[in-house]
């Protein structure tokens, strides 16, 4: 019996990753293009676009994770009952709870995982990603500079940096800006450095020329200078973002209820956050075991199984929108958090019953090999 449980689970397992790799490609090329833009515009180094994207899989993973197991066990099991493996299985006694435990096993396994990274790699996934965006978009001196490269920060703003200096600094700079409409200005300097204000980030250079020319009247003019510096008119990187939902732990989840920075509706979102992390995972059991109940406990067709499989669809879908009805409605009032724990309990307590207890032909026909066993 435990070579039987082992093979199916294996073939679930492989199922469940062949089908997550590609549904998780798919959102990963979709989720790319929010971010091409910082190749072509601001130059973002590739290994730094691979790293972003790739902290945006967590998240998807926990939402793809229990439909994927669903595919997999429904595949596994329709495969089996098509070569006629689970007719023997149940022509040799076993039960449709016996042949059900390796579904329930991968499912109770990816449970325990997912509750991992929701809890715990999905906060860290969003700490990071979310410092990595503070880089992209204020941190100017080492991703925006390219070495040897025009850089167009904004609008009629364009730098030129030759080198970066191990101390941080930055050596051979030219910069262009045509910002004002009455003057043009260029600027070289031997060395410079990139500073924080409160206004934002702003380039100090040292020992350079401005050469400015006035568009009204063509009068040029040059100026030396010891120690100048541009402001690129960018947002602060001293303004910190607020820290969001995905960010925030159980502890913090559950006690937004006493925050008195938070409204009601935010508390309440909060605390639904926190119930969600707790109850996303475990839809991995529940869409296993119901993936195989329906092949398990209905009649053996010779013509297939579609009747059975797209009942099994239809209540796997019917569960996830109610799963998303009730979390809307929990968002606004938490009474309707009860509603979130019955959409889970009553589907997994009644296929779990189907399998132990209403398959009358199975029993009918271990009782009838027993009374010949008797006899």
């Amino acid at each position: 019996m435990k070579k039987l449980n082992v093979y199916i689970a294996k073939q679930i397992f492989v199922g469940f990753l062949l089908v997550t790799f590609s549904l998780l490609s798919i959102l990963w090329l979709t989720q790319s293009l929010r971010f091409v833009e910082l190749i072509t515009n601001k130059g973002l180094p590739l290994s730094l676009f691979i790293e972003m994207t790739s902290l945006l899989m967590p998240r998807l993973y926990i939402i793809l994770s229990p439909i994927a197991l669903f595919v997999a066990v429904l595949f596994v099991y329709n495969r089996m009952l098509s070569d006629r493996e689970l007719v023997v299985m149940k022509s040799a006694g076993i039960s449709p709870w016996q042949n059900a435990k390796p579904a329930v096993f991968m499912g109770i396994m990816l449970s325990i995982f997912g509750l991992y990274v929701n809890n715990i790699g999905i906060p860290q996934a969003e700490k990071t990603f979310n410092e990595l965006e503070w880089k992209v978009k204020n941190d100017v001196s080492h991703l925006m500079f390219r070495e040897g490269e025009f850089t167009t920060l904004q609008y009629m703003l364009t730098v030129f940096v030759t080198t970066h200096e191990k101390d941080g600094s930055l050596s051979g700079i030219l910069v262009n800006d045509e910002r004002n409409p009455n003057k043009k200005m260029t600027l070289s300097a031997e060395k410079g450095r990139v500073v924080y204000t409160d206004k934002g980030p702003r380039i100090i250079l040292v020992n350079g020329v401005r050469q400015e020319i006035n568009t009204k009247n063509s009068q040029f003019s040059s100026l030396s200078f010891d120690r100048y510096s541009v402001d690129f008119g960018t947002t602060s990187p001293k303004e910190e973002k607020e820290e969001g939902v995905r960010e925030k732990n159980l502890v913090e989840l559950f006690n937004a209820k006493n925050d008195p920075t938070l409204t009601e509706a935010e508390a309440n979102r909060y605390v639904t956050e926190g119930h969600k992390r707790i109850l996303t995972p475990l839809y991995n059991l529940v869409f296993a075991i119901l993936a195989c109940t329906g092949l398990l406990v209905g009649n053996f067709n010779r013509r297939g199984q579609t009747k059975i499989i797209s009942s099994s669809i239809l209540v796997m879908v019917i569960v996830q929108a109610c799963d998303l009805a009730f979390t809307n409605l929990s968002a606004k009032n938490l009474y309707f958090l009860p509603l979130l724990y019955a959409n889970f309990l009553i589907p997994l307590f009644a296929c779990i019953y189907l399998l132990l207890f209403y398959n009358p032909a199975f029993f009918a026909r271990k009782k009838r090999l027993k009374d010949i066993a008797d006899d």
